[in-house]
């Protein structure tokens, strides 16, 4: 079974429950998307809404993953840069799978749909998106072409006394 991606979607009640639920899945799982565990989805739903309201505005674009029972499965935020000399590169924010579909390719297939959907933006160069040390995520990012070009040690501070690298990866899309 493969992920179907939508660039863009409608978002309803549905749509932002599912990523809530998502968002909270992979946080309490680990993952690192910005928060520890435990997290509700009441502890996530700010920073959904302010991703949410970006899209809205046209700020950034809302990549989702569905999953064969057409449940949300996976999410990237592709986010544009403001100022006028960054303009040709964009971010990818809350990049997650969900844990029950890890391990079965559908990071990789998330990771190309995100590259798909930029270049379907046009004039874009690059994509750009940060990771937390100590999980192995660089050398995950690194297996889908993309090269770390910054790490910035113990910028990311997990717990007291665990502090983790903020490491920036480079996809070029030319």
């Amino acid at each position: 079974m493969t992920l179907t991606f939508t660039l863009d979607p409608v978002v309803d009640p549905s749509l932002r429950d599912g990523i809530l639920a998502l968002w909270a899945d992979v946080s309490n799982a680990g993952g690192a998307v910005g928060f520890v565990p435990p997290v509700t989805p009441d502890d996530i739903r700010p920073s959904l809404d302010k991703h949410l309201a970006a899209a809205a505005d046209g700020g950034c674009r809302l990549l989702v993953g569905y999953d064969g029972g057409g449940a949300v499965a996976a999410t990237a935020f592709l986010t544009h840069n403001t100022h006028r000399l960054q303009l040709h590169w964009l971010w990818a924010y809350t990049v997650m799978v969900h844990p029950r579909h890890q391990g079965q390719g559908y990071g990789r297939e998330l990771m190309a749909a995100t590259e798909a959907a930029a270049r379907s933006i046009g004039d874009i160069d690059a994509i750009r998106l940060t990771c937390r040390g100590g999980l192995g995520l660089e050398h995950f990012y690194a297996s889908c072409g993309y090269k770390e070009v910054g790490r910035v040690p113990g910028a990311v501070r997990v717990a007291p006394g665990d502090d983790r690298d903020d490491i920036t990866m480079l996809l070029p899309l030319y």
